[in-house]
């Protein structure tokens, strides 16, 4: 029988899941992974498929940034769509082999893993004809809506991306779109259906079972990503401080990052990467911040989830870097940080750090 991997990886940024998803289509297509079902949420933003039109976008450039909502191009089919907190998005990451070759039967059986899973809840949704995705046809809300979106693309009969499914998204944010380009009907959550809350995290292993049922494999659940922690070390003069890897490791620049040990607490690792990484014996403060990422060209992918971490370092600072992991440093603005870093998590756990640092100075 056919195996899927599935992964819970819980908040991606969005480019480093298109990052995400092109390592696990190459592990795929390398044979060193199964195929594979990438199950997380992303922070607020609209993305624009191969279809889309600039004006279903209907909120302005200022009201986009005033609700710290992004907007991405991708190579998905489809129009204009939201994604953000609550709403679980699922990437499944496979090769359809002989006999699988279809791509409409691979999206109704999309579809179909979905319908199930709302069953589970007790929704009863359906599919419509004319409007792609997953529907509520007499909603609480009123009318159809809309509960789930997909957008696929496949090349050689590999997959990337997927479906959208709103569990307890905020749906006044789909509000700056017309979603999906359909402007007779709305869009609805599983709360909203069930007049209570759900939550990600009890929905996943249903879509994951489902999955495995419609697409007769054997699901098996990932073990946990690596545990790591990132420290943006800032300064008064609101810099960030910058380090490049060695060349054996990438050569490429990154704030403070480092794997948390084995019976270590990811606070105790922060401050001890900060002080092993640039000889500094500085306070770090927690930001409320976890994400997950794949990091280097390894296949299979290295995934971890990061806590995110700041620490304020005087102007005099005296940098000393260990020899074996980064050969230069840099105290540089907010902006050159996101010119030069890859990961997008990385770039938020710098943005906040700043903000924290403005805060505790007020």
């Amino acid at each position: 029988m056919n195996v899927v991997t599935w992964h819970r990886l819980g908040r991606v940024e969005y480019a480093d899941g298109l990052e995400l998803q092109r390592q696990f289509q190459a592990a795929r297509r390398a044979d060193t992974v199964t195929d594979t079902l990438l199950l997380l949420e992303h922070p607020p933003v609209l993305t624009l498929g191969r279809g889309a039109k600039g004006g279903n976008i209907i909120a302005s450039v200022d009201r986009l940034a005033a609700e710290g909502v992004a907007v991405h191009e991708t190579d998905r089919g489809g129009d204009v769509t939201y994604h953000g907190p609550g709403q679980l998005v699922g990437y499944p990451l496979l090769h359809l082999g002989p006999g699988r070759q279809d791509v409409r039967k691979y999206v109704r059986s999309l579809e179909e893993v979905i319908l199930r899973t709302l069953a589970d809840f007790g929704i009863a949704a359906t599919r419509i004809e004319k409007w792609p995705g997953v529907w509520v046809e007499a909603s609480r809300l009123g009318g159809p809506r809309k509960i789930c979106a997909l957008g696929v693309h496949l090349s050689r009969w590999y997959t990337r991306h997927g479906f959208a499914l709103n569990v307890q998204p905020r749906l006044e944010h789909f509000e700056l779109i017309i979603p999906c380009g359909i402007r007779e009907a709305g869009v609805t959550s599983m709360a909203a259906e069930l007049g209570k809350e759900v939550s990600v995290v009890e929905v996943e292993p249903r879509v994951a079972f489902h999955f495995g049922q419609v697409f007769e494999s054997d699901v098996r659940e990932a073990g946990q990503p690596a545990r790591t922690i990132c420290c943006a070390v800032t300064r008064d003069d609101d810099k960030v401080l910058l380090l490049r890897r060695v060349p054996a490791k990438g050569g490429f620049w990154q704030i403070v990052t480092g794997q948390v040990e084995d019976g270590e607490s990811v606070a105790h690792a922060s401050a001890r990467e900060v002080r092993e990484e640039t000889g500094l014996l500085l306070l770090t403060r927690a930001l409320d911040y976890v994400h997950a990422f794949a990091w280097g060209e390894a296949l299979p992918p290295r995934v971890a989830r990061e806590h995110a971490f700041g620490a304020r370092a005087p102007l005099d600072a005296k940098v000393v870097l260990s020899p074996s992991e980064h050969d230069a440093f840099e105290w540089v603005t907010l902006e050159e940080l996101c010119a030069r870093v890859p990961w997008d998590g990385l770039k938020v756990a710098a943005r906040r750090a700043l903000d924290a640092a403005g805060s505790a100075g007020r």
